[in-house]
């Protein structure tokens, strides 16, 4: 099992969240977006940030060798949001989840940082399908699936929560052309 490693874009560095970023995940876990389109995970101090890293992100990381990054901006080593690969039990295949500080949206960290990952998520870890999970009203991130290659598939939930969510899908057999995905047609079983 390849360990992770962080991983560089022009603009990012991509690499696993730690507890020593828990000042951060408390900010970007407390934010409005967060708590909409995620949910509040009770995380209200910085020890509760290390814990939740420790508790959920960790284990993810030493089991897969991959898990949830903290994104970076390389010019000013600004920390400005989340994107990551989540082995949920119970689901045959990961799925990608991302967030971001509100004053960072909409500047293509997000599709920059969650197509490296997918790079990787093929290349490191042969890693052949995707999926992600966003709320049927969190239009953003639709958006950004369908621009990563992602297709709609339908509906479902994950573990420990019964909140129907739309269900995202997309194979990793792709051409590449530049930095950016390109997905031959998918026949999902």
């Amino acid at each position: 099992m390849p360990k992770h490693k962080p991983l560089q874009t022009k603009r990012l560095t991509i690499r696993p969240v730690a507890p020593k970023d828990a000042k951060f995940i408390l900010e970007l876990m407390n934010t409005p977006k967060w708590i909409k389109n995620i949910g509040d995970r009770n995380v209200k101090t910085v020890e509760d940030a290390a814990n939740y890293v420790k508790e959920k992100a960790l284990p993810q990381l030493e089991t897969y060798g991959y898990g949830n990054n903290v994104i970076i901006r390389k010019a000013d080593q600004i920390k400005l949001g989340t994107c990551g690969l989540y082995h949920r039990e119970g689901k045959p295949d990961p799925d990608i989840g991302f967030a971001f500080l509100p004053a960072y949206e909409g500047n293509g960290y997000a599709f920059e940082a969650a197509n490296e990952l997918m790079m990787a998520a093929k290349n490191e870890y042969k890693i052949k399908e995707l999926s992600a999970y966003t709320l049927e009203a969190n239009l953003a991130s639709r958006k950004l699936l369908e621009r990563l290659g992602f297709n709609l598939i339908g509906k479902g939930t994950l573990p420990k929560n019964d909140e129907e969510l739309l269900h995202y899908y997309r194979t990793l057999d792709v051409d590449f052309k530049g930095s950016t995905f390109r997905q031959k047609p998918i026949q999902h079983p």
